[in-house]
């Protein structure tokens, strides 16, 4: 039989003080310390050097959230084609920094620190402060809140990017909410903006989706490659 993947979640001690928690120690993939027990402390987690280097770890307002789950192939393509095309424009238009895969996003208004599959920073928005990166190149967070961030779905994170995240995002003030659905029979491409309570849709038209961002509408296309398998393409116009 082959690995076994799951997505784990608790809640931290700082909901019950009380409690006396010990290592938790998840199959020999990784620990997470005794002393995690809130977002200051997985912070220094992150920082620690023995943050795991497999799995990912986020901490959404108060819970612990662990997903030891493999990628996709679709998943995959989909981040890289956003990125190369996103990334190529905001360097070529030196319109400020674009994030990929890998990078942790912290916001301590409301408790957050999560690996967003890609995320926008405008220069202006590193002027004026509302993002840090407190050691420059070596950075392991950006803290605060980006101009964009973008999440791809698969069948292990519907509930976190769908409901939780957004919400997170949304409180944290986040402009634009980037969301693909990387599922073979749900495939769909949103781009979501602040309303009064949540995030609302931005209406589709035949140019694709505008992003107030960006000044540009975009569209996410799907073809079928030479192996029979998916190709993405983000249109830009």
């Amino acid at each position: 039989m082959g690995p076994q993947f799951v997505t784990i979640e608790f809640v931290l001690t700082q909901n019950n003080p009380r409690r006396v928690m010990s290592t938790i120690v998840i199959g020999e993939e990784a620990r997470i310390p005794a002393w995690v027990t809130d977002h200051r402390s997985f912070r220094r987690w992150i920082c620690s050097g023995k943050f795991p280097e497999r799995g990912q770890f986020f901490h959404l307002g108060g819970e612990l959230w662990v997903d030891l789950t493999g990628e996709t192939l679709s998943h995959n393509q989909i981040k890289l084609a956003i990125a190369m095309t996103l990334g190529l424009m905001i360097q070529q238009g030196q319109l400020g920094r674009y994030f990929g895969d890998g990078m942790m996003l912290t916001n301590l208004d409301v408790l957050l620190s999560t690996e967003p599959n890609g995320m926008f920073v405008a220069t202006n928005t590193l002027r004026a402060g509302q993002v840090v990166l407190e050691h420059g190149g070596q950075s392991l967070e950006v803290i605060g809140t980006p101009d964009m961030v973008l999440e791809v779905v698969s069948k292990t994170t519907v509930h976190k990017d769908t409901v939780v995240l957004p919400d997170l995002y949304f409180r944290a003030g986040i402009p634009e909410y980037w969301l693909v659905d990387s599922r073979s029979n749900h495939f769909r491409f949103d781009i979501f903006r602040p309303g009064r309570r949540k995030y609302v849709a931005t209406r589709k038209t035949d140019g694709g989706i505008k992003s107030e961002v960006f000044g540009k509408s975009f569209k996410l296309i799907r073809t079928v490659g030479a192996d029979d398998t998916s190709d993405y393409r983000l249109e830009t116009r």
